[in-house]
């Protein structure tokens, strides 16, 4: 199974930063970078073409008390320069072996 977690993913986390006059503004800030085993999948079944905005895309990655606390609401997933909002986090049944997220693409 480890030999399947070949790509980088990086979570991003939702945070309030301050500039240097002192405004306060929400910015997506670089939280932990680990390894993954990513694959796509489609969101709606169609018998027409499938377009990259019908996909979404899955990461499954080792448990580590980094990746325990991750949320759909406060965190995103960015992965080959491109940004995904976390839809489902699945702790696969309780076991505390991997994580599996769920994830679409954010347009730009």
């Amino acid at each position: 199974m480890i030999e399947r977690l070949n790509e980088r993913v990086t979570f991003q986390h939702n945070e309030v930063t301050v500039d240097q006059f002192g405004n306060h503004r929400k910015e997506w800030v670089d939280y932990f970078t680990c390894s993954t085993y990513a694959s796509t999948f489609q969101k709606d079944e169609s018998p027409d073409v499938v377009t990259t905005d019908q996909r979404g895309i899955t990461f499954q990655c080792r448990y580590c008390s980094e990746l325990a606390p991750v949320t759909s609401s406060e965190y995103r997933a960015k992965f080959h320069d491109e940004i995904y909002n976390i839809d489902a986090v699945d702790p696969m049944n309780y076991q505390r072996k991997m994580l599996h997220f769920k994830c679409t693409k954010v347009e730009r």
